[in-house]
């Protein structure tokens, strides 16, 4: 072992040497796949019972916590343990491990699907892949949906989240904005509906809880003279290139216009990924015109089967607007630095609430207004995925789509007679094997890529 390596962790107070949590970290990242439940899964089995780095209470307190966040709960999770056990240094190694298996994955995808993705055999592919992704996105609106919606309360807030971005394109960041609000009243009023789900019980003699004890390290203290430092420094980080950008190129580029747009998701992106891809499939398709809407289903599909958090997919997004824009690069060139520049916009504040909340997470322990606007914004969030799911199944069922603008109303219907009947049976075979067969996503995943070839070597497709 390395000496100073092994002194790092002995000062910490709990013995772990930065090398072997960089092998643990780099195994989290490489088995992340899942999405975010399979990730936070991945950690505890690692974390708190293998390890025993971590007590199941401390874990639930600081994903809690990851969760009032925007962001990746799963990546910030990473980051706040790492940055516990050995400080700035470890939360960047876990934060950064966690997505580096994904950032590659992702821009090697990208690359050949912008490359090779009008080959018939590519096509056939993705084909496939876009129905088992329906049929994983339907199944994240149950999921989420049987945790989140306790109360009638919850289930009228998840409904009226539905109405007002589906039928009335209201913007994401408005909704989780206004349930948040909502949620933080009702708790504070002492309404039960708002009350956040209790946790289980673990033991409390893993060794950053024996750390953590009468002597809390000083990295751990709240300290208002840091914060500040901190946040200057990530904030600097993670804005002054957006601003150079808009200096530079101006607004009309497509850089200034990815690091904008990716910045302003970086603050929003509460509830998951699934939430805030419907606000990123919108803007991206019908706003700014980056994508076509098969291709974000696409790029959907490749998030969900390469580690790392599903929001990488905005590698993805960033990746294509640059192909398609390149500014007087080569578009490869240009993708590539349209994919980082995405990437980076969307994971560097993930650090910044880390390093300057992580102190004060005490302080957050049992807010009872916070949990009620937690409580209140997963449960609007179970009404954008189901819009995701919609929006979705109108652009892999059916071949056309005609726009409604009556009144306030603003949204695609599908016209009935295009229906793609390959493609509806494809979404129910694979639904199917996730609801009634319990087959894991990516076995799901791969048949359906599978039976998208089948079909056209069979020439229906």
């Amino acid at each position: 072992m390395d000496i100073r390596n092994a002194q790092a962790g002995a000062d910490a107070g709990h013995g772990i040497s930065l090398s072997e949590a960089f092998r643990v970290w780099l195994r989290v990242a490489c088995l992340s796949f899942g999405g975010p439940a399979g990730q936070i899964a991945v950690m505890h089995r690692i974390l708190v019972e293998e390890k025993n780095w971590i007590s199941e209470g401390r874990f639930l307190h600081a994903l809690n916590y990851c969760m009032l966040l925007p962001g990746p709960e799963a990546q910030q999770l990473a980051t706040y343990v790492g940055w516990l056990m050995h400080r700035t240094k470890g939360g960047l190694m876990a934060g950064g491990l966690f997505i580096l298996p994904g950032i590659i994955a992702i821009m090697g995808l990208s690359y050949i699907y912008a490359a090779y993705g009008n080959v018939s055999f590519v096509e056939a592919l993705f084909f496939g892949l876009k129905a088992a992704v329906l049929a994983i996105v339907i199944e994240a609106v149950f999921r989420v949906g049987k945790r989140a919606l306790k109360n009638r309360i919850m289930i009228a807030l998840a409904a009226a989240a539905f109405v007002a971005i589906f039928f009335f394109a209201v913007p994401f960041p408005v909704i989780i904005i206004a349930a948040g609000i909502i949620g933080y009243v009702g708790a504070r009023a002492g309404r039960p509906e708002f009350a956040p789900a209790a946790h289980g019980h673990g033991s409390n003699s893993a060794l950053i809880d024996s750390m953590l004890g009468e002597a809390v390290p000083e990295h751990v203290r709240p300290d208002t003279g840091r914060a500040i430092r901190t946040a200057a420094l990530w904030l600097s980080l993670w804005l002054v290139p957006v601003i150079v950008l808009l200096l530079v190129l101006g607004q009309a580029s497509v850089f200034s216009q990815i690091a904008l747009f990716f910045t302003k998701m970086a603050m929003v992106t509460f509830g998951g990924a699934y939430a805030v891809l419907a606000y990123v499939a919108q803007q991206a398709v019908e706003h700014y015109h980056w994508l076509k809407p098969h291709e974000m289903l696409d790029g959907l599909g490749m998030a969900e089967t390469t580690p790392g958090p599903l929001i990488m997919v905005l590698q993805f997004v960033g990746f294509m607007a640059a192909y398609r824009d390149a500014s007087g690069l080569s578009p490869m060139l240009a993708a590539i630095l349209g994919g980082l520049l995405a990437t980076w916009v969307t994971f560097t504040p993930c650090f910044l609430w880390i390093f300057v909340g992580g102190p004060y997470i005490e302080r957050l322990r049992g807010n009872t207004g916070l949990a009620g606007a937690l409580s209140a914004i997963t449960a609007a969030v179970v009404g954008v995925i189901l819009n995701l799911s919609i929006w979705f199944a109108l652009h892999t069922l059916f071949r056309e789509t005609v726009p409604v603008h009556a009144f306030a109303l603003d949204f695609d219907r599908p016209v009935l007679t295009s229906v793609d009947v390959p493609a509806l049976l494809l979404s129910i075979a694979a639904a199917a094997a996730i609801f009634r067969f319990k087959l894991g996503m990516l076995t799901v995943l791969a048949c359906s890529c599978a039976a998208g070839v089948a079909l056209r070597m069979a020439g229906v497709i």
